[in-house]
């Protein structure tokens, strides 16, 4: 194969000129051009009036090697593609089948490697299928009573499924895991895009009929799924792992288990730190969803081009009071701000939108980074108790509904009483509020200061109109439960993964994490007999 790297195209080319560029690269007849493929994809829009498609591509001809020595092009260079593999399995006897508990994005890959190699892996989840939660969590929306075991946070797919279904990482994988993750969500129903696109998403509509197809071909290759199944104790014997009790009532025995349990699993941590698993505070990070008008951000990052462009996304960081870090999280373009609550009387947001992000406002969270100089004195669960405190502070200022405040009020600290040149679009009912009450002073003057900063950036970010909503709180997870090089705890056969565990930081890294975590069970384990 050769790969060509920093191929430009305008915006508006079609397949064709494609073809010919490649030709005009490789400096061959297009006839020549015996396959391509797209390997990835990026916009260059730092020049508004000649925003340009940038392309990785892999090309194959009869006289591969021939062409790319006589091109001596340091952009064209010839390549063998190596497919993820999956390590060869150890030599330790699995007497019982290995358990993952959580079916989020870290489980959910995790138990699709193990159950492909003939691990049987059994997967349970707090939650409900991907179905039955979607139910669930509309009927919230809608004004009805919060399921603490089937929302947002909890059930099939994991935090995720309700959100834009962003899989882009920063984490830097030389094993083909990444391509490896994107090719199974594209096996299952994704859109085949998803694996060149430098911001690949699917988006929370795709992304729960996805899902379950995996599932599907988990438990085609052995896997079984238990959902409505909490695991809420652990057995453990000379410092060994050996059982977990499932919903306060059975036993199920095992020699591995997977913690996938994301990162709003508070009675799961609870639970781990009475059995001394060690674990710590780290630092995260909290603050507010804002939104714009989708034209507004789409004029700013494409000007004019912006009408022949999907709709624009943009990446913000700043530099806060006493140098805490300020930065936009969990991009939504044309999506919707919804009630992400877990816990009864307390309010979290976070941001979704379907695939065609085709709603009126872009959204995303501006966030303020803490550590744990912030909730000292709590132990390894002060950054839990953090979360929470906030999170009763904002369900009481909004009277259970998302406390809203336009930018200009919150500047001044006076309650807003009406929105103004555009409304806000949130799944779940909204409040006018007073959201700046809920800050202490540093986090609050950050938060400030990161929008004016973003405002120099994004023409109209800090505008007075500007929506925010409260509270964004689940951005990671608060806590680390160590692990070895191993990829377990000192408690062995406990094998901490994934968001929850501290250890990534989205879908793809999670899936990755799920993977890793994979093969480690697989070097120390023969396939389940």
């Amino acid at each position: 194969m050769i790969q060509i790297q920093q191929l430009k195209l305008p915006i508006t080319h079609t397949k064709e000129d494609m073809e010919a560029k490649i030709a005009k690269q490789l400096r061959i007849n297009k006839e020549d051009i015996l396959s391509y493929r797209i390997v990835k994809q990026s916009l260059d829009a730092r020049k508004k009036k000649d925003i340009q498609y940038v392309y990785t591509i892999e090309a194959s001809t009869a006289k591969d090697q021939k062409i790319v020595s006589r091109l001596h092009c340091n952009t064209i260079r010839f390549t063998e593609p190596k497919p993820y593999q999956f390590p060869v399995s150890g030599s330790g006897i699995l007497s019982e089948r290995p358990v993952i508990a959580g079916s989020g994005p870290a489980g959910l890959f995790c138990a699709y490697l193990l159950a492909e190699a003939g691990y049987a892996p059994i997967i349970l989840e707090r939650g409900k299928t991907a179905k039955e939660r979607q139910k669930d969590v509309e009927q919230f929306w809608k004004g009805g009573k919060l399921n603490p075991e089937s929302n947002v946070s909890f059930g099939e797919g994991g935090a995720g499924t309700f959100s834009d279904g962003k899989l882009n990482t920063l984490v830097k994988d030389v094993c083909g895991r990444n391509r490896k993750v994107l090719e199974i969500f594209t096996k299952h129903g994704a859109p085949e895009q998803i694996c060149y696109e430098a911001k690949p998403h699917i988006g929370t509509d795709i992304l729960s009929k996805v899902i379950p197809a995996i599932r599907q071909e988990i438990i085609r290759n052995g896997g079984t799924f238990l959902f409505e199944h909490c695991m809420t104790d652990i057995r453990i014997q000379n410092g060994v792992l050996t059982a977990v009790e499932i919903n306060h009532e059975t036993w199920l025995d095992t020699q591995a288990l997977v913690l996938a349990v994301g990162h709003s699993a508070r009675d799961t941590f609870d639970m781990l730190l009475g059995h001394q698993v060690p674990m710590e505070a780290k630092s995260f990070a909290v603050g507010l969803r804002v939104e714009h008008p989708q034209e507004m951000i789409n004029h700013s990052q494409y000007g004019d081009a912006a009408a022949l462009l999907p709709p624009a996304a943009y990446k913000l960081t700043a530099s806060g009071t006493g140098g805490r870090g300020v930065y936009s999280f969990c991009m939504c373009p044309g999506g919707y701000v919804v009630n992400a609550s877990s816990e009864e009387n307390h309010l979290a947001v976070n941001g979704m939108s379907c695939y065609r992000r085709d709603s009126a406002n872009a959204n995303s969270a501006v966030i303020v980074s803490v550590t744990p100089k912030d909730y000292p004195d709590f132990g390894p669960l002060s950054g839990v108790s953090f979360q929470r405190s906030l999170e009763s502070a904002t369900f009481r200022l909004g009277g259970g509904a998302i406390p809203q405040q336009l930018y200009g009020d919150f500047k001044r600290r006076q309650r807003s009483t009406s929105y103004s040149t555009f409304s806000s679009l949130t799944k779940g009912a909204a409040q006018l509020a007073s959201l700046h009450t809920l800050f202490q002073k540093e986090l609050y003057e950050s938060f400030l200061s990161g929008m004016e900063q973003f405002g120099g950036k994004i023409p109209g970010f800090d505008r007075d109109d500007a929506i925010l909503s409260g509270i964004e709180s689940r951005t990671s997870s608060p806590v680390r439960i160590h692990r070895g090089e191993d990829f377990q705890s000192s408690i062995r056969g406990l094998y901490p993964c994934g968001e929850g565990a501290g250890y990534a930081g989205g879908i793809m890294s999670a899936a990755m994490d799920g993977m890793k975590t994979a093969e480690a069970i697989a070097a120390n384990y023969r396939p389940y007999a």
